[in-house]
């Protein structure tokens, strides 16, 4: 996934991300942007991720996109500062100490076995019913989980108890390449 995007892309996606949280959050709009950079058009899914003060202020995204990626970021990044649940929408001294990571994602796998789960290298979708659960590769390396501990937590941010891993549910797995502002 390296190859994905050049170093300069992955800077131009972080400004873009950036910019469009600071003008949202100040005015309530989303800059008009046009690129024609190659990376920038892919049609693949991310997700954006805020921090203030090294911890998780909001993280949002999607596995598939009909848009061009750098709109897709754009979207995204509203989202992450807006509209995650677990926390309050950002206000303007929220704009004074945050950083941006951004996760553009491979395909979904679906998996036939756990064991093909490779902690660090891979993130995990947890289906069952309606109850869904995400967690990005770099979670599972952040907090030092094995295999089965990036699994219980899948579950737990699904809703679900945390060994329906081992039952009846769809495991997907996907990979990203992570970059950020830090």
């Amino acid at each position: 996934m390296a190859e994905l995007l050049t170093k300069r892309e992955q800077a131009q996606l972080l400004k873009i991300a950036r910019d469009t949280v600071v003008e949202y959050v100040t005015g309530g709009n989303v800059p008009a942007i046009e690129t024609a950079a190659a990376g920038l058009n892919l049609q693949t899914g991310c997700f954006v991720t805020i921090k203030q003060k090294g911890q998780l202020r909001g993280c949002i995204g999607n596995f598939i996109s009909d848009q061009p990626l750098y709109r897709l970021v754009q979207e995204m990044a509203v989202s992450a500062a807006t509209r995650d649940p677990r926390f309050y929408p950002m206000k303007t001294h929220d704009l004074d100490d945050f950083e941006i990571d951004i996760s553009v994602l491979s395909p979904l796998e679906r998996v036939s076995s756990v064991d093909q789960i490779q902690v660090g290298t891979h993130g995990i979708y947890i289906v069952k019913g309606s109850y869904r659960g995400v967690l990005l590769p770099q979670v599972a390396t952040e907090y030092g989980w094995s295999r089965d501990e990036f699994l219980r937590h899948t579950c737990i941010k699904a809703g679900l108890p945390e060994d329906a891993w081992s039952g009846d549910c769809d495991i997907y797995i996907f990979s990203a390449l992570v970059f950020g502002e830090k």
